[in-house]
């Protein structure tokens, strides 16, 4: 086994890891859950709308 075998074995075991990453990713499953996770930057915004809409009815 030369330089050039171990180079075309972890191009394959890479090449195989990525392929496993996209299925994993795009799976149906975890569509919801990336949803949700896409969403989370703007969380904060509903807290400070609703802190604001409370401040104004308090005072």
């Amino acid at each position: 086994m030369d330089i050039n075998d171990l180079r075309g074995l972890s191009t394959a075991l890479l090449m195989v890891g990525f392929i496993g990453m996209c299925f994993w990713a795009f799976s149906r499953k975890r569509k919801r859950s990336f949803e949700e996770a896409a969403l989370l930057p703007f969380a904060d915004e509903e807290i400070n709308r609703r802190t604001q809409q409370e401040e104004k009815r308090d005072g």
